[in-house]
């Protein structure tokens, strides 16, 4: 799950090009015609074949973990698959940089369409960036919303519990936790805490390839203008207030209305898809749903095994080599394109001997859900907060829970760079 503080590009294109472009993609024209032109090796790196990578994947990392892929816009990029080789890529920032000009020079792509942010920055700017973010997402502060996000689950549970008939999960349980989580964190009021719900949703539904484009991002930033504008003028205790309280006008309006549209972007969708997913997992195994719903102690391995497992973001952030440089043998020219996939990684016999079961009883310690190296998500132990309370409570609750439909007739993302289920219908009695 490497933090998508600003993913971009829409039309299921390649990298994890993700979610600022999302919407400005159907502006610019780029559509269906190009995905087709992809190649298979590329493509394959966004299909799952339900929870799983597909088989051509787990062949592709066996043959070569790092391979080659000529792209249609006239470029070269190398699909990275292996454990080891996608550390070395993600950890390398001296080797790969991720800055968004890149893209504007080699793809295709106006550079003011630029999302900014930590994820298509490199240092000093990401560092600068990152030293302010870095406060706000410490144990320590975090710690604050605890009781809060057990209350928003709880408030949830109570909510499908009072309905009649099946209940969709998705849309009841793994869609408002993590935006309200995120109206905490932030700061937003509490009257637009029912708009802003609706924001999110809405960016996650244009991503999840609805046909109407809804203008998600320009909202969201119009949005966060307004906010930080009210922030600079009465700071309070979330993480715009207390940005605005300690560096001042060091960082401006435009900068940390982006930084906030990023901690939306990137902490509602993944941590969304991962409950939702967890969820159907839990389903799934029933002695596993026994065991968290009895034992505290299972949460937390219980999680990151999810974590590993399920991989929803699939495709780390686009990097780009910044001089020759080799990788597991392979040599990478200067200016190529480098796309990892953390799905596969996180399943390379390397680093875990994975047989396709879901085990959280194995050593998932170092799994590359969040990235690794200096993007590394900013927001994993939010992200864990939010998991380790959702499944829990979701068990006690509904002990008998079951699928209100054939597992067969679930569906899935087709194509995408953070994978999700589209609805998850359960009967909780």
């Amino acid at each position: 799950m490497e933090c998508t503080l600003r993913t971009t590009f829409r039309s299921r294109i390649t990298a994890r090009f993700g979610r600022t472009y999302l919407s400005r993609i159907q502006k610019y024209g780029i559509g269906s015609s190009t995905i087709r032109l992809l190649p298979e090796d590329l493509l394959m790196l966004l299909r799952r074949d339900g929870l799983d990578p597909v088989d051509k994947l787990a062949g592709l990392r066996a043959k070569a973990p790092v391979s080659k892929v000529s792209l249609p816009f006239g470029m070269d990029a190398w699909v990275v698959t292996g454990y080891e080789e996608s550390k070395a890529v993600l950890g390398s920032a001296d080797g790969f940089s991720t800055d968004f000009a890149h893209l504007a020079t080699n793809a295709g792509v106006a550079a003011e369409q630029s999302p900014g942010g930590l994820g298509f920055s490199d240092p000093p700017v990401h560092t600068r960036l990152r030293r302010i973010l870095t406060p706000e997402f410490t144990m320590r502060r975090l710690r604050r919303l605890t009781p809060r996000i057990d209350a928003i689950v709880e408030e949830h549970l109570d909510a499908m519990e009072a309905r009649q008939g099946p209940v969709d999960l998705v849309q009841e349980f793994a869609l408002p936790i993590p935006s309200l989580t995120i109206c905490e964190l932030l700061g937003i009021p509490y009257e637009d805490r029912q708009d802003f719900q609706k924001l999110a949703m809405d960016r996650f539904d244009l991503f999840g390839g609805t046909t109407a484009p809804f203008g998600a991002m320009s909202e969201s930033l119009a949005y966060f203008r307004n906010v930080v504008k009210m922030q600079r003028e009465e700071p309070g205790d979330g993480l715009l207030g207390m940005i605005v309280k300690e560096h001042g006008d060091s960082v401006d309006d435009e900068e940390l209305a982006g930084l906030a549209d990023g901690v939306l972007t990137g902490g509602f969708e993944t941590t969304a898809s991962t409950i939702a997913l967890g969820s159907l997992v839990l389903l799934r195994n029933t002695d596993v749903f026994e065991r968290i719903r009895t034992d505290d102690a299972m949460a937390a391995p219980f999680v990151e095994e999810v974590l590993r497992y399920l991989s929803a973001v699939q495709l780390a952030f686009p990097r780009f080599a910044r001089e020759d440089i080799e990788i597991a043998g392979v040599l990478i020219p200067r200016g190529d394109m480098v796309l990892c996939s953390l799905s596969s990684a996180n399943r390379d016999a390397s680093y875990v001997m994975d047989d396709g079961r879901f085990d959280p009883h194995r050593d998932t310690s170092g799994h590359l859900a969040f990235g690794y190296g200096i993007h590394r998500c900013i927001g994993a132990e939010l992200a864990r907060m939010e998991l380790r309370s959702a499944y829990p409570a979701l068990a006690r609750r509904f002990p008998r829970m079951r699928l209100a439909v054939p597992p067969q007739d679930l569906a899935f993302r087709k194509l995408s760079i953070v994978y999700g289920i589209e609805s998850l219908p359960v009967h909780l009695r």
